[in-house]
């Protein structure tokens, strides 16, 4: 996934978490992994998960997005303590690993994120995280809503504490929920915060019609234009979902280098609607690609996002819309670039971090064997599953598809325990 999208047959050399040689005469090293008859590409990236709601899968199906958060979502966060947070994003750093992610865009919970920084810390994956702000939600729980003074005091404590950190591994970056949760004092903040420091920021915007339709009365304008007038859009802003838009906030993306995370298994689920990616792309609009949370998803599988993500846009746009490599690029060195870390991960090259999963096409689904143009087989026929190997800063994490970071059948006891008790504290059994 270079400039070139050129694809090669050969080695590859790692020293140090860095990829040094590419089609590599080399055959010793301190462990040599073999490959043959698979597939090496760069490691996933997603611009858009909540770790926070992994222990909530399956506890919020069939609802509409103002109903799901209102009903199940907000309860449920409210009810986290720093164990059960720790057991959620564990489990879906372990979860998005085994699937091909080496790298998150993470939107974190009101209460406890340092759990969550934890658990990304112990997993190995690479993130950018950020404790989720909410200063302006009367329908929240209590435990969720908090004065804009305390938010932001313990986002510039998290962040002092986390950003750049484990070798630069993790980064911060501010997550205020969205236009309906937030104040516009809030805003102004995060955007000044984010502007002295260089982090990203990480929001919602447009996904539902209903929503957007409240942030009209609101504010008097779209989500994007509103975000645009209060100075929040920009290079270094990722807004999620963008369905409902008018095609002056099209522009707007466009014209402020502002990237959109299309997240559209989440966007099926919960009825909000199809963003219109083509014409995004069309336009020259920045979009990665990520699973959003478990509870509205059900899972972190980007191989399943990416062939959802193409397949949903043919019937309007045409079938050679959304085309397997342009999709694969959005999961890898695009999705690298919208978090600014294109110049170290989202292709295989020589200097850059070895962040890559192996694929291996050893099961009928992936028959016949992946041949020289293989994008369209990643996309439509390689499953999570197929993951044989994820290496993060040239660490194995995956071996032969099981995770080596975390012990899985602790996760699992933990996990039913884990979820058991943050039902029973938000009143759901």
């Amino acid at each position: 996934m270079n400039q070139e999208r050129e694809v090669c047959t050969g080695n590859i050399y790692i020293e140090n978490g860095i990829i040094r040689e590419m089609d590599s005469t080399r055959v010793e090293a301190d462990e040599v992994i073999e490959a043959r008859d698979m597939l090496v590409l760069p490691g996933l990236i997603q611009v858009h998960v909540h770790l926070c709601q992994t222990l909530m899968r399956g506890m919020a199906d069939d609802l509409a997005l103002l109903d799901w958060l209102r009903k199940r979502i907000w309860p449920l966060e409210a009810a986290h303590d720093f164990d059960s947070l720790y057991c959620s994003a564990l489990l879906g750093c372990g979860e998005l690993l085994l699937s091909g992610t080496t790298t998150i865009l993470d939107m974190g919970t009101v209460n406890h994120q340092e759990a969550v920084f934890e658990a990304i810390n112990h997993s190995g994956i690479r993130a950018i995280s950020g404790k989720c702000l909410m200063d302006n939600a009367p329908d929240a729980p209590p435990a969720l809503q908090e004065s804009t003074e305390d938010g932001m005091q313990e986002t510039l404590k998290l962040l002092e504490r986390w950003h750049n950190q484990a070798g630069g591994r993790i980064r911060y970056a501010p997550a205020p929920r969205f236009v309906l949760s937030c104040s516009r004092r809030l805003w102004e903040e995060v955007r000044e915060l984010a502007d002295s420091l260089g982090t990203l920021i990480h929001t919602h915007a447009a996904e539902n019609r209903d929503e957007t339709e409240l942030v009209r009365q609101l504010t008097g304008q779209g989500n994007v234009e509103f975000f645009h007038q209060m100075g929040v859009c920009g290079p270094r802003t990722v807004l999620a979902h963008c369905i409902w838009l008018s095609e002056r906030e099209e522009e707007l993306l466009q014209e402020s280098g502002t990237a959109v995370a299309h997240c559209p298994s989440a966007n099926l689920k919960l009825a909000s609607g199809v963003a219109r990616i083509p014409r995004l792309l069309e336009k020259g609009v920045r979009v990665g690609l990520g699973c959003d949370g478990p509870p509205c998803n059900n899972h972190l599988d980007m191989f399943s996002e990416m062939r959802t993500a193409a397949l949903i846009q043919k019937p309007v746009y045409g079938a050679t819309a959304m085309p397997a490599e342009k999709v694969l690029a959005m999961a890898t060195i695009e999705g690298a670039a919208i978090l600014g870390w294109d110049r170290e991960i989202g292709s295989l090259e020589p200097g850059k971090k070895a962040d890559l999963i192996i694929i291996n096409p050893g099961r009928p689904h992936s028959w016949p064997r992946l041949k020289h143009q293989p994008y369209a087989d990643l996309l439509y026929q390689v499953k999570a599953e197929d993951v044989w190997y994820t290496v993060v800063d040239g660490k194995v994490l995956v071996r032969e598809g099981r995770l080596v970071s975390i012990d899985e059948e602790h996760l699992a006891r933990e996990t039913d325990r884990q979820a058991h008790r943050l039902m029973t504290r938000a009143g759901l059994l």
